[in-house]
């Protein structure tokens, strides 16, 4: 009997389907048995809803619950863009100037440490009840910023001395110092903080919202406060698998961009051979 060929042998799933397959049979196992849990236990729906009473309320309350994830969305969205421009703004300003990081770092701290839950009050005295989307995007905008602003500093600092020794022996400038050197080595650090930030900006809208909302704010939070106090539990359920469909996904998008910048040359993302 001959030996079966290499390429006779079935073909199994790569890395990358695993990736996708194995916590899609994870998700399937679990939303099963928690299906017949709740229909042999006959569990109340107002404890804990069937799966398939989430996803009939899902379709049901799609009108309603899309315009709110729309809301939630643009907050989401709007404060991750500012966290991005103004945490790597600062953070190169930071890193240019010992003396100015000294002075100013201290306060970014205590930013980072402040809960937004204890000054969520005051920023919407601040701008105000007809202006509540306002706060809860200087509130999502908080949560979202340190890291960015962390990492920034933390990759411009991480420079190779060796290579910064080479571009002092050339004379080059400051700016091809920064935009050679500092800001390719730095790209690992702020893309990582991205990603963390992409996640915190989700649950900064959201707690913002918890916590400001007083029922002016029309996203996915308030609809959750509001279904729990009308027992509407599967309503509940609905709104919370959106948010996590929603920040799983951005998280997914900054992970490919993560990917697209630096698969060609940082060891974080290059092709390893064994």
């Amino acid at each position: 009997m001959s030996a079966t060929s290499a390429d006779d042998a079935p073909a199994r799933p790569g890395p990358a389907a695993a990736d996708w397959l194995l916590p899609a049979l994870g998700g399937a196992i679990f939303l099963g048995g928690w299906e017949t849990l709740v229909r042999v236990l006959s569990v109340p729906k107002f404890i804990l809803p069937a799966p398939s009473l989430i996803f009939e309320t899902l379709i049901k309350d799609r009108a309603s619950l899309l315009e709110a994830l729309g809301f939630t969305a643009t907050i989401t969205l709007s404060a991750f863009v500012l966290a991005m421009l103004s945490g790597i703004a600062l953070g190169v300003a930071l890193t240019q100037n010992r003396m100015v990081e000294r002075t100013f770092w201290p306060y970014a701290v205590m930013m980072q440490v402040t809960p937004v839950i204890a000054i969520a009050p005051i920023i919407v005295i601040w701008v105000g009840l007809d202006r509540v989307w306002l706060a809860l995007l200087i509130l999502a905008w908080l949560v979202a910023f340190f890291p960015i602003l962390s990492n920034t500093a933390a990759g411009m600092k991480s420079v190779d001395h060796g290579l910064s020794n080479v571009f002092d022996l050339c004379g080059a400038s400051r700016w091809k110092r920064f935009r050679y050197l500092q800001l390719p080595g730095a790209l690992p650090y702020i893309l990582a903080g991205a990603r963390i930030s992409s996640g915190l900006s989700v649950i900064g809208a959201v707690v913002a919202e918890f916590v400001a909302g007083s029922g002016s704010a029309t996203g996915l939070a308030w609809v959750i406060v509001e279904s729990g106090s009308l027992l509407n539990v599967p309503r509940m359920f609905a709104a919370l698998f959106l948010l996590s469909a929603f920040g799983i996904t951005i998280w997914l998008v900054m992970s490919a961009v993560q990917r697209a910048l630096l698969r060609r040359w940082h060891e974080s993302e290059l092709a390893r051979e064994n």
